[in-house]
């Protein structure tokens, strides 16, 4: 379904493991809204519910609910360090059009509902 580098399963465990809490996984999802359209999220969660698609990436518990899995197939998250400190990027063979700080987009099928950035 989704790919997560290794950079950014090393980053989200250091991240968990920050956290107080031993039963987190991550949550990862789309919903409407964006400059684009749809809008990328990301957290941490501690329930899962009955519809919810459960992976595991390299030792990582990572969950999609329903709606947000089919715009996630072949989605790569990798987190990249620059000079100027660090973030997640998400690579979205699904988008045709992003916004320019890549946090939003659509598909060719469904256009969302382009909100706020």
């Amino acid at each position: 379904m989704m790919t997560i580098t290794e950079s950014a399963v090393d980053q989200i465990k250091d991240m968990l493991a920050a956290q107080e809490s031993s039963n987190l996984f991550l949550r990862v999802g789309v919903k409407e809204g964006g400059c684009s359209g749809f809008s990328y999220g990301m957290g941490f969660d501690d329930e899962v519910n009955s519809e919810d698609e459960t992976l595991e990436v390299n030792g990582l518990k990572v969950v999609v609910d329903p709606y947000s899995a089919r715009f996630l197939n072949g989605v790569i998250i990798d987190f990249k360090q620059s000079d100027v400190g660090g973030g997640f990027t998400i690579d979205n063979p699904n988008a045709i059009a992003t916004c320019g700080c890549g946090s939003s987009f659509r598909t060719a099928k469904e256009a969302g509902k382009p909100g706020d950035c």
